[in-house]
């Protein structure tokens, strides 16, 4: 019985270094884990701005003031709630120019998508309208359309130069065509 006390004595501290080192093992592999496992988006740039830094950023010119004007929407001071003409039909569609030297031989690198597109068609139905009744104002990023019936605020999905576009009335279709130049700050960048 003591060759079998021993020999079993053996077994079970050589089967406890053999669990000791598995464990460490396990535990190295779960620190692993759970460093990567906290990666989030949350860690992705720079850290959180802390309450005192944001106050110190958000300081504002007037105390009074409850937000800046690179807060409020360009075209909010034509919402009118109290306003209820109705909203016409409009669809927007983005244009491009194209030669026989894109469409044949792909010269200037232009291809079908919105990036490469330069104008912005705004086609607006106008049902029982004369083309005097129609007041439009065109901002960088907003189009203002009011006539008795209907009233129209469009935030436009890209900015637009606002002094170089036209409009025609087509009193057939009893519909306003109004064709915007879209700004392009990084054509020269993009288009290479």
């Amino acid at each position: 019985m003591d060759c079998g006390g021993v020999s079993s004595l053996q077994n079970l501290q050589a089967l406890s270094a053999l669990l000791s080192t598995q464990q460490e093992e396990q535990e190295e592999e779960d620190c692993k884990v759970t460093a990567s496992a906290r990666l989030g988006p949350g860690q992705i740039g720079p850290p959180p701005k802390k309450d005192k830094e944001e106050s110190a950023a958000n300081v504002k010119k007037y105390s009074k003031d409850i937000w800046s004007e690179e807060e409020v929407a360009e075209g909010s001071q034509y919402d009118d709630l109290a306003d209820l003409r109705p909203q016409p039909e409009y669809e927007i569609i983005l244009k491009q120019s194209v030669g026989t030297e894109d469409l044949f031989l792909g010269l200037s690198g232009k291809d079908p998508s919105s990036m490469c597109c330069e104008a912005m068609l705004v086609k607006i139905k106008l049902p029982d309208t004369k083309a005097t009744d129609v007041v439009l104002d065109i901002k960088e990023k907003f189009l203002d359309l009011r006539t008795a019936k209907y009233k129209l605020g469009l935030h436009l999905p890209h900015p637009i130069h606002n002094q170089e576009g036209k409009a025609q009335f087509f009193s057939e279709r009893e519909e306003l065509q109004v064709t915007l130049l879209m700004k392009r700050p990084m054509d020269s960048i993009n288009m290479q």
